[in-house]
């Protein structure tokens, strides 16, 4: 599938603009990941783009999310390690299966670090990623209070990609940096 039609099918399903916000945010971390870590990028960025199809299909339902994403990418024909992946961001949907793959990790670690990141730049005054540091990220990473949903333990999944904190950050704030007019942000 190219990048194109993946993203008419995520809009197909996906309505709500922050939400698509999110999955493209999570697309380029991807590929910012994949480049680092000698993953395909045009695979692990259709998983970042594709990772929550289902989301208002199953809404939000944390029991049921990512079965529906399975099922579509299936029948569209994309590769089993990209569903995989998909369906492995959300391990509280598949009756104790975990993440084992460093591409599932990578997926897991990126889309919720564009929660955090999203969060730090809407407490800027101008609300721009151009003024996020880095340091910001990580100094907000530590206070539990601020974005309170980001689970911090699958973003520290960096560590099992080989990253450190502070590096995984960097990548995926400047990933994200390079796509902020798409972002609003």
């Amino acid at each position: 599938m190219q990048r194109e039609e993946a993203l008419e099918l995520l809009r197909a399903h996906v309505k709500n603009a922050n939400m698509v916000k999110h999955c493209l945010a999570s697309e380029a971390v991807m590929r910012a990941l994949a480049a680092r870590l000698g993953g395909d990028p045009e695979l692990w960025g259709l998983a970042g783009l594709l990772h929550d199809l289902d989301v208002e299909l199953t809404e939000g339902d944390p029991a049921r999310h990512t079965h529906e994403a399975g099922r579509i990418l299936r029948e569209r024909g994309l590769p089993e390690p990209l569903v995989e992946a998909v369906l492995l961001h959300n391990e509280a949907a598949h009756g104790g299966r975990r993440r084992s793959e460093i591409f599932h990790r990578a997926l897991a670690a990126a889309e919720t670090m564009t929660g955090l990141i999203t969060a730090t730049a809407l407490v800027y005054p101008d609300k721009r990623l151009a003024s996020v540091k880095a340091s910001s990220v990580t100094k907000r990473m530590k206070d539990k209070r601020f974005a309170a949903t980001v689970d911090r333990g699958i973003i520290m999944e960096c560590e099992q990609l080989g990253l450190k904190l502070d590096e995984f950050v960097e990548l995926a704030l400047g990933a994200m940096q390079k796509i902020s007019s798409e972002l609003g942000l």
